[in-house]
């Protein structure tokens, strides 16, 4: 039996070093791509995992292939495709420090997945099921991911959300809030920003949790604040944790992906239904998923910050 197996994006992030005068700015090349980083995070707290993707038969490709090997995740669902290229993306920084993305995805390998190419046996084997909505934004991906969720839910497994909005890979932002929203209704866990909750429904944390408890039928929503921590909730309970203190951000990316895939590594360790946890167990889950996301921060890329263990509970200690 597999942990969790994820289905997404495997692409390259290009992270910002510094600019010059003229605005143009130095990249370093790092593995990336949100359910790669939540994998990593997974495998990394103890969880067994597999990856189901499409990459470029080039050497992208073949890097990123050979990172996720070395963290131990399955490959067995990565297709290296030799019509397409490796998806990239550009972050850079403007003058406040905030992330913008661009995307060299006309196509890339991760939205040319197939549903006839999908691992089924994969899936099966899985104890979750993970996902995010960029495969939804085209197709052929698009019609392979919802028939992994169809199949994830016939055969009864836990399935786990993270929308991961990106604007500029959809037509329109209407599209986003549909493909979205009909992602929230398949879901048994999600983990949202609060800058998506406003996105979708201009509510708060707080009521967009609620909203996802009561009218999609969610069991567990982690409610990400930024650097300000997470909400958490399911219909027994909810909490707020902050996150420690004195931690100095070099590089957000795949912090989010993280704080996810540490979560999940917690909430397996349970053994509980999402929706049956205490809010002494919530608290413990969300400490430990808030304290891993911010030391990845103090290193540039996502799947290479994955902070080690020891070091997550000694900040934990430190919170206490």
């Amino acid at each position: 039996m597999i942990d969790v197996v994820a289905l997404g994006e495997l692409l390259v992030d290009f992270v910002c070093r510094e600019t010059d005068d003229l605005g143009y700015p130095t990249l370093v090349g790092k593995p990336g791509g949100a359910p790669g980083n939540y994998l990593a995070a997974v495998k990394k707290y103890g969880g067994s995992c597999a990856m189901i993707g499409k990459v470029g038969d080039d050497a992208f490709g073949h890097l990123l292939c050979q990172t996720l090997s070395d963290a131990g995740i399955d490959l067995r669902g990565v297709i290296c495709a030799q019509d397409c290229f490796t998806t990239m993306a550009f972050v850079t920084l403007d003058e406040t420090g905030n992330r913008h993305f661009s995307f060299a995805r006309k196509p890339g390998a991760d939205i040319c997945l197939k549903a006839e190419e999908l691992p089924e046996e994969l899936i099966g084997e899985s104890r979750v099921f993970h996902f995010g909505t960029l495969s939804l934004t085209d197709d052929p991906a698009r019609t392979a991911t919802r028939r992994a969720i169809a199949l994830a839910k016939e055969q009864g497994k836990l399935i786990s959300l993270d929308p991961n909005l990106r604007k500029p890979l959809w037509d329109s932002e209407d599209a986003a809030k549909e493909a979205i929203e009909w992602s929230l209704r398949q879901a048994d866990v999600v983990k949202i920003s609060d800058e998506e909750i406003d996105f979708l429904w201009g509510l708060s944390p707080e009521e967009g949790a609620q909203k996802l408890l009561k009218e999609y039928g969610v069991s567990l929503v982690y409610a990400t604040l930024g650097p300000k921590g997470c909400h958490a909730a399911n219909r027994l309970c909810s909490v707020t944790v902050e996150t420690p203190r004195g931690i100095r951000a070099v590089d957000t990316t795949g912090a989010g992906d993280i704080f996810g895939g540490s979560a999940m590594s917690q909430l397996l360790k349970t053994g509980k239904h999402p929706g049956e946890l205490t809010a002494e167990e919530l608290q413990g889950i969300v400490r430990f998923a808030c304290c891993a996301a911010s030391l990845s921060t103090q290193k540039q890329g996502g799947i290479s910050s994955v902070p080690e263990e020891q070091d997550v509970r000694s900040l934990m200690n430190t919170m206490a």
